[in-house]
């Protein structure tokens, strides 16, 4: 499955499940077929994905580095999430996924 997240302000973001899953959980998002993020949950929700991101890489420091390769990190991941989630909630428009 994937995640298609739609908006008025910012062009269609397409995540797989488990990053989509992994973002919607860390704003305290049901990770269901569909949903809507309103205008003002946007603050929270990009506090929390930094939040997240800042917890990822400070565990990352204290252990040794990942292998090459290994993927992406949280920051790569939700980087065009939380730009999509400024632009919507600069103009005052929803995040919607599953429609």
């Amino acid at each position: 499955m994937l995640y298609k997240f739609k908006s008025k302000a910012a062009g269609d973001l397409i995540m797989l499940e488990a990053n989509g899953r992994r973002v919607l959980e860390i704003i305290g998002k049901d990770a269901g077929p569909k949903g809507i993020i309103l205008p003002e949950q946007m603050p929270a929700a990009m506090a929390a994905l930094h939040a997240a991101v800042a917890l990822e890489e400070s565990h990352d420091q204290q252990a040794e580095a990942p292998p090459p390769g290994e993927g992406l990190g949280l920051r790569q991941r939700v980087v065009p999430f939380i730009d999509m989630l400024e632009r919507n909630h600069k103009a005052g428009h929803e995040v919607v996924w599953g429609i």
